[in-house]
């Protein structure tokens, strides 16, 4: 290696870690160079850097990027009102950059920014940045409203969109493309960017036509697309797919266990049609259980580098709407050759794990088989069963002594998750209910009973069975994680539980799950469960895959992975194709180097290929519940405060609908934001808003395109009053902290705490661990499994 290749080496590792500094021996033992100068090449490479002003000496003489001459390359995530912040790095403050300095970026570009400032962490002021270049555009086309003619010569029309990232921009749509009528939805791809002379317009031109916006299923269409989620199969794909059997074939059968007498089956709901996953309980000679989870053995017909398998990857994960499922294989896949259905042969990927009594893993087996399903069970069934319904206990009788052999086995394991800190939050979650057009006709709670527990509980020990196993091999894998939170998010909401009288006695610097647990315990039951409840959740990071084995904070476990879902998830079948490649090849070297570059990227790509199906079925559950609500202005409903912001405060109804309460209808005195508290206070009343308040509220006003819901308090003078002592705000007006009825437009209801984790239009928190986010969620580590699959 030449001076020039290990100074462009050093440069690309310490630009691609901006925010560490190492030492030279660090960068050096890094390099594994054979060579016995290597550490005086590498300090002059690194000299040779500084002198270029490409990296920088801390002041304890480290080296690390030097991003205030090169500048930082991160997401430009932007605000309606102009100005922005540049995410780079997550265990580092974002950029904030100033109107005059975005360099017109549009949200989710890839900029490089220059810092101006690097903040200080004494006044609570983050670092400031200016863009010097957009080095990526995130958006090359739109979705919107087409609405034929121009105020400028030369375009045929104007596309109105609904993105609310987009709205105060305007399109303008070119001759040259489709030429579409007025008021159809079409989706146009961008030829010009906003320029200083035009900084509120784009240019292009009609690509797709969607249908007219009041068609049946248009408005879900409308968000797919502005989600850029893929929904159209490839000729290629389903050529690939129709080829396929629709039984198991005789050479099928070659290196596989035959379980088809062991009495396996599936527990789903009702409308489920893709069943993945086949379970067995037994007890041993010794007193012990064995427990089988067999799953469908989809990477046997998506071979790897086919149409099938590069299809599949460009999804990520099927994704679930109000009232389609967008899937991530062909459906003569997913609800045919590999769905588990009963009495029919399937190939499976089987884990077979052997518990004591009290939930402790003595043995485990993991290998290919034949399975047949013995029973397509329900969950509401399963639960009738463990109710003791006579009449559906006779319909089973021969399966009854299983399933409660099941419900002792989970006890056992959710007591062992327990013990560990595993961190388990109820929220409720709805299912909105369309008719034949896809309008909602109501919102029903899903009920989570026994057998969903039974399920979850036994999906995690498969998962956290799979990923035990290949940690201990030490060979290259993919991991389902989620870190430790951070610090100073630990310590904020450690001083907020203690001023709410929690006795926290756990080490912020070396935080557990079972003290994040025993906070959650502490308040169960109490006023402030709720608020704590999400407080603790906006602590805690977003869960990802990585091919590093961090293990997963919020359920407490070591070792984890997704195993048991490879119809609907990628990364389940990347697990699956690895276990059977160690298995064919071995543990050597060669073996070893086979997937070693390619989990970095896989892992990368299918973690935001799932935030974009989170995204997408959130945006269209809030867009549909502000449909359901529109007939219904000027009702009052009893309401639960879950957001507070300066702007106002954000309130969920019984039925999981959300909406907000703006401080310009706060009427009844002067509300200032407490941020320590997380509350409006009045300052002449001293009435005070928070988290977790119960409130009685009035619906004044729906906006279907932009999924929102004002409402108003119905009798404000009820709410309770605080000693709390609040600094008088530096601007604002009478009615709260402002008059802009644009703020919550502005974005910020996707960041309710500036300084905690994000969160959607649907109210779910985005720094939350996604098992406990949402439970029957398509997407989370719980394998919980829902709605219409």
């Amino acid at each position: 290696m030449d001076a020039k290749q290990l100074q462009d080496q050093l440069f690309g590792f310490l630009k691609a870690n901006p925010t560490q500094a190492y030492p030279a021996q660090s960068l050096t033992d890094g390099l594994r160079l054979d060579d016995s100068q290597a550490f005086t090449k590498v300090v002059q490479a690194l000299a040779t850097l500084e002198r270029d002003h490409q990296v920088r000496v801390t002041d304890a003489g480290d080296f690390q990027y030097d991003g205030e001459h090169q500048g930082i390359i991160g997401t430009f995530r932007s605000n309606d009102k102009g100005f922005g912040f540049v995410k780079y790095d997550d265990n580092a403050e974002d950029i904030f950059v100033n109107p005059d300095n975005t360099l017109l970026a549009l949200n989710l570009d890839e900029v490089r920014v220059k810092l101006l400032t690097k903040g200080d962490p004494a006044t609570g002021k983050g670092p400031e940045g200016k863009v010097e270049e957009i080095t990526a555009r995130h958006l090359e086309s739109v979705v919107g409203i087409f609405e034929l003619g121009s105020d400028y010569a030369g375009y045929i029309g104007k596309i109105k969109m609904t993105d609310k990232k987009l709205m105060t921009f305007e399109f303008l749509v070119k001759d040259g493309g489709l030429k579409p009528s007025d008021g159809e939805v079409v989706l146009a791809s961008i030829d010009s960017y906003p320029t200083a002379a035009m900084p509120k317009h784009m240019t292009g031109v009609v690509t797709e036509t969607i249908g007219y916006k009041d068609e049946p299923g248009v408005d879900i269409l409308q968000i797919v697309y502005q989600h850029d989620v893929p929904h159209v199969f490839p000729q290629a794909v389903l050529d690939q797919a129709e080829a396929i059997p629709d039984t198991v074939q005789a050479s099928e059968w070659a290196g596989r266990e035959d379980v088809t007498d062991q009495t396996l089956v599936t527990i789903d709901a009702i409308e489920s049609k893709d069943l993945d996953d086949a379970v067995v309980v037994s007890r041993l000679a010794n007193g012990n259980f064995h427990l089988g989870v067999h799953i469908a053995d989809v990477s046997h017909y998506a071979v790897e580098g086919t149409p099938l398998d590069l299809e599949a990857y460009k999804r990520g994960t099927s994704v679930y709407l109000t009232d389609r499922v967008i899937p991530m294989l062909p459906r003569n896949i997913s609800n045919g050759i590999a769905s588990l259905n009963p009495g029919v042969e399937r190939l499976a990927m089987s884990a077979e794990m052997e518990f004591t009594p009290q939930g402790n893993l003595v043995n485990h087996r993991l290998h290919t088989s034949v399975m047949k399903s013995h029973a397509r069970m329900t969950y509401k069934a399963v639960n009738a069963i463990l109710a003791g319904d006579d009449e559906t206990r006779t319909e089973y009788k021969a399966l009854v002594p299983m399933f409660e052999d099941m419900a002792e086995l989970h006890k056992a394991l959710a007591k062992k998750r327990e013990e560990r800190g595993a961190i388990e939050f109820d929220a409720p979650e709805a299912k909105i209910i369309v008719d034949e057009k896809g309008h909602p006709t109501d919102i029903e709670l899903r009920e989570r009973g026994l057998s969903e527990r039974i399920i979850e509980s036994f999906m995690l020990a498969a998962n956290e069975t799979v990923a035990m196993h290949f940690d201990q091999l030490e060979v290259p894998f993919l991991y389902r994680i989620h870190e430790t939170p951070d610090l100073d998010r630990v310590v904020k909401f450690f001083e907020f539980v203690k001023a709410l009288g929690a006795p926290v006695q756990a080490d912020p610097n070396n935080v557990k799950p079972e003290d994040l647990q025993a906070i959650h315990n502490w308040f169960v039951g109490r006023p402030e469960e709720q608020m704590v409840s999400t407080m603790m959740l906006r602590t805690m990071k977003q869960a990802k895959y990585s091919d590093q084995p961090v293990g997963h904070f919020g359920i407490g476990a070591e070792y984890y992975t997704h195993f048991t879902s490879p119809i609907r998830r990628y990364p389940d079948l990347t697990v699956h194709r690895l276990i059977k490649w160690y298995e064919k090849a071995g543990l050597a070297e060669d073996a070893q180097a086979q997937y070693r570059k390619a989990l970095p990227e896989i892992a990368a790509d299918t973690s935001v290929r799932e935030r974009r199906a989170v995204d997408t079925e959130r945006a269209t559950d809030a867009m549909k519940k502000a449909e359901f609500m529109e007939d219904k202005v000027g009702e009052e409903f009893d309401a639960v405060v879950n957001g507070v912001m300066k702007f106002g405060m954000f309130v969920s109804l019984p039925n999981t609908v959300e909406g907000l309460i703006h401080t310009s209808n706060l009427t009844d005195d002067y509300y200032i934001y407490d941020e320590p508290h997380l509350a409006l206070i009045g300052r002449r009343f001293h009435h005070i808003y928070q988290i977790g308040q119960t409130v009685k509220v009035r619906l004044i006003r729906v906006d279907k395109e932009q999924s929102a819901l004002d409402f108003v308090l119905v009798n404000p003078d009820a709410a309770p009053i605080t000693d709390i002592k609040v600094a008088e705000p530096s601007r604002g007006g009478f009615g709260g902290g402002g008059k802009n009825r644009n703020d919550r437009r502005s974005g910020d209801k996707n960041n309710r705490s500036s300084k905690g984790g994000k969160t959607h239009n649907s109210g779910k928190p985005f720094g939350a661990p996604s098992d406990n986010r949402k439970p029957e969620s398509k997407h989370q580590d719980t394998n919980r499994k829902g709605r219409n699959k």
